[in-house]
């Protein structure tokens, strides 16, 4: 599986570009449980619970990342780490995919 992972083509973020459609997989986020705000390495990740309701239901289902917003500068006052915003959108359902045979 981990091979999967280094596989993936990250998005790059440079300053404002907009990303080109890119998608990703319940395994790529690393199969959270929680809905919430994750940092990745193209940005931050917003996860809702409809989010997770269909990767439950359908755990192949692949999403397409959308930037919700421009990286904000670096501030001082808060804790976070600067980065672009993302959210999931539209989701196509693939062929169930057994990890186990995969790793064979």
């Amino acid at each position: 599986m981990e091979a999967r992972l280094k596989s993936w083509k990250w998005p790059k973020v440079k300053g404002k570009s907009k990303l080109a459609v890119n998608k990703i997989t319940w395994a790529q986020v690393g199969l959270v449980t929680e809905s919430g705000r994750y940092m990745f390495k193209f940005g931050w990740l917003t996860i809702t619970e409809e989010d997770l309701a269909i990767w439950k239901q359908f755990p192949s289902a692949v999403f397409t990342l959308h930037s919700t917003a421009t990286p904000r500068p670096a501030d001082e006052n808060t804790e976070e780490q600067v980065g672009e915003d993302f959210r999931l959108g539209t989701f196509e359902l693939s062929p169930p995919f057994n990890y186990s045979e995969s790793d064979k």
